[in-house]
């Protein structure tokens, strides 16, 4: 007996709807939005064995949410397309929204602080052009290196220490790390701020500047 045409449907929403329900799979999908990269190196990343590494990828493609080359020997993985970060980030939203202990997490990142609105990503791109902000990636150096937004200096929550004594203390400091799922920006303002400085996270991250058209710098090497 053959299926109709809406329960056929649905079960295919459904598969990309499991697809999105373990957290490995999401933190693959929030590696990719930095950019392509193979099964091994996602797997350092994540935590993950190889084995299972490869498992996750392979239901996030049959979903459709990454697509997959060869290079040689290696399997290179990357988002199939925009909509896969727009779909990230509305799950975010929904849950900031609905669920009293994802706000209850976040308010822990801010010390139980009120954490400041973030700074959209147009208003950025207006006071870089101005010269009136300092940018931060808190993001690991080999991401970093890999791209980033012009001019922004990078130091990972360890080492804020040590940057301390650069910034300018009247200085407005903009934070930013992965895209939705990346909490190094929230504790990079908080810890900034607990130092008196003016510090604010980045709305979204270095994917969404990137998919906004606006300009990325990628270290030569």
């Amino acid at each position: 007996m053959s299926i109709c045409p809406k329960l056929a449907l649905l079960e295919e929403y459904a598969l990309v709807a499991r697809a999105l329900s373990a957290p490995a799979r999401l933190s693959l999908l929030e590696q990719l939005a930095q950019g392509e990269r193979g099964v091994e190196a996602l797997a350092v990343k994540t935590g993950l064995t190889i084995a299972n590494c490869s498992q996750h990828l392979q239901q996030l493609r049959r979903a459709g949410l990454v697509t997959s080359r060869r290079d040689g020997k290696a399997v290179i993985y990357r988002l199939t397309d925009a909509k896969t970060l727009e779909l990230m980030d509305l799950l975010r939203i929904v849950a900031e929204r609905n669920l009293a202990q994802v706000e209850r997490i976040l308010q822990g990142l801010s010390g139980g602080a009120d954490a400041p609105e973030p700074v959209s990503r147009a208003d950025l791109a207006a006071r870089l052009a101005e010269g009136s902000v300092t940018v931060l990636d808190v993001r690991p150096a080999d991401e970093y290196a890999a791209g980033h937004i012009p001019g922004a200096l990078n130091a990972t929550l360890a080492q804020l220490e040590q940057i301390l004594p650069t910034l300018a203390p009247d200085a407005e400091i903009v934070a930013y790390c992965r895209g939705p799922y990346c909490v190094y920006a929230h504790q990079a303002v908080a810890a900034l701020r607990r130092h008196g400085l003016n510090a604010r996270r980045l709305e979204g991250g270095l994917p969404e500047w990137r998919e906004d058209g606006r300009p990325v710098l990628i270290d030569a090497g």
